[in-house]
């Protein structure tokens, strides 16, 4: 067995035993905002597509989830479906119209199209508006499991967890993932061997939505609501952050910065109110100034400076 697959394992074996040492619903939140990381992180750290409007999807599929569990009744599973499906077809959407340009403009149409969407949550009955979407039921896992038990939907979000985690690095390490790659490195050059760019990135783009959608849909049943804050640009800024914290184009960096960011918030909320801003800035500068690779990307730096060292 490699080393690589052996520390996933005991990674996994960690994670199964957390929710008795470490109260699950802040776990549960931790999972669904790494698994939201990585999928941002596949856009802008893969593929080079820095997205400013990725909290559309979450939004979208959480408060389409949410709708279809509290009025159309249908089943846990189904209902995280269809609100994983709506992202998927909103990404599309967006992606047809964003990948015409590049870089910054890329990045502003994303945020415009995004805010656009805000606006229209903000105005739609089915959100209920400035108060949210509250009383969702969790429901049952196919019709047997009861979700309202806080462990049994633990295990339910870390298996979520784990298929986007997998289907993200399967992605990476996939010829379509070395396209992506080329495109980051030098997209005129992807041209010039005859790559279709712009479908590839369409692609990738509908892929991170719908993921980030699943995110969010799930953080929606861990809370049992939708709000506003789950759309607004502000989130699209901290999946920006977790992702450089961590260590951009690295697997694990968006799951340790996502850590970071919502232990930090989690901790910090209740001792200094609206200064969470403040330090979350900080953070940020600090990042950019003395470990532009992150924190996971800095560990494998010093890791394989010793092992050049060694030999």
């Amino acid at each position: 067995m490699s080393g690589q697959r052996l520390s996933y394992l005991v990674l996994l074996a960690l994670a199964l035993a957390l929710p008795f040492f470490v109260y699950p619903v802040l776990v549960m939140k931790v999972l669904c905002f790494a698994l939201f990381a990585c999928a941002f992180n596949l856009l802008l750290g893969y593929t080079g597509l820095l997205s400013f409007g990725h909290a559309t999807f979450f939004g979208t599929a959480g408060y389409v989830a949410g709708h279809a569990l509290k009025v159309w009744g249908l089943p846990t599973e189904l209902g995280l479906l269809v609100g994983t499906g709506a992202a998927l077809a909103l990404g599309w959407l967006i992606g047809s119209l964003a990948i015409r340009r590049q870089g910054i403009y890329f990045a502003m149409i994303t945020l415009a199209l995004a805010q656009m969407m805000y606006f229209f949550f903000l105005q739609a009955s089915f959100t209920g508006g400035e108060d949210g979407l509250q009383g969702v039921p969790r429901g049952t896992l196919l019709g047997v499991i009861d979700l309202a038990d806080d462990l049994h939907l633990y295990y339910f979000v870390l298996a979520v967890f784990v298929f986007g985690f997998w289907l993200i690095y399967r992605t990476i390490h996939s010829p379509f993932g070395q396209i992506l790659k080329a495109i980051r490195e030098n997209e005129a050059r992807a041209i010039s061997l005859g790559y279709d760019v712009a479908r590839y990135k369409l692609l990738v783009f509908v892929l991170s939505a719908g993921l980030a959608g699943l995110a969010g849909a799930t953080k929606m049943l861990v809370f049992k609501f939708a709000t506003l804050s789950d759309a607004h640009w502000h989130l699209s800024g901290e999946v920006v952050l977790m992702t450089l914290l961590g260590g951009m184009g690295t697997v694990f960096g968006p799951v340790v910065g996502s850590s970071v960011i919502v232990t930090l918030q989690n901790e910090l909320a209740d001792k200094v109110g609206s200064l969470v801003t403040v330090i979350m800035g900080s953070i940020f500068i600090v990042c950019v100034l003395l470990f532009r690779r992150g924190i996971v990307g800095e560990i494998a730096a010093l890791y394989k400076r010793a092992l050049g060292e060694r030999a």
